[in-house]
């Protein structure tokens, strides 16, 4: 498999997974600022111009965050990363879906780049702050999701790679102060050998 990504980008969390699972794969990394993703190249792989996207093992291309969670889960059952018990199944893809469609893209997005949203340059402020209150609103949110848990679904699952890189964006890039729980499970997850390997592979600081 091949994974494309960009460093320190939602796709961190499908780096992530990968390393979880310990098969061998290729990471190939996409600057966004010289606009890769636009290049014909990458555009015949993935007309969408996203990350992440993976090329898996018969060649078949396979996008949006989500759907390559679960197929890496579900297609490597032993790594352990798909809830068995049909509630955590449920709570894994509620939180996944949250911090991926609201968190980032109606959040993370607008504060970030505001004029993808804004119809002037004039509005662009009011973009970013409705952008905030959607991204601080989440955190409130998982703060009570993780209340008890150390991960989200009781055991760590696809969906805690989700939380992750938006925690991540919110005290490494914005420097918010995240809530208890929310700390407590981005400390978590940084101390996982998994992640600790794409920090490094991704030239992060943690």
């Amino acid at each position: 498999m091949k994974l494309y990504y960009t460093p320190g980008a939602c796709s961190i969390g499908i780096h992530v997974i990968l390393e979880e699972i310990g098969k061998p794969y290729e990471a190939q990394s996409l600057n966004f600022k010289e606009q890769e993703q636009y290049a014909p190249a990458f555009k015949t792989i993935n007309p969408k111009s996203k990350v992440p996207t993976l090329v898996r093992d018969d060649g078949s291309v396979l996008t949006e965050f989500p759907a390559i969670a679960y197929f890496l889960a579900r297609s490597n059952p032993g790594a352990g990363l798909w809830p068995e018990d049909l509630d955590a199944q449920a709570r894994a893809l509620e939180a996944m879906d949250y911090a991926v469609s609201t968190m980032h893209m109606q959040g993370f997005a607008r504060i970030v780049r505001p004029n993808n949203f804004a119809p002037n340059a004039a509005d662009e402020e009011k973009v970013k702050a409705r952008g905030q209150e959607v991204f601080l609103k989440g955190f409130d949110l998982l703060e009570k999701a993780l209340a008890g848990r150390e991960y989200v679904a009781g055991r760590f699952s696809i969906a805690d790679t989700a939380l992750f890189y938006v925690e991540w964006w919110a005290a490494k890039r914005l420097k918010l102060t995240l809530p208890p729980n929310c700390a407590a499970h981005l400390e978590r997850m940084l101390a996982r050998p998994a992640v600790q390997r794409v920090m490094q592979q991704e030239g992060l600081a943690a």
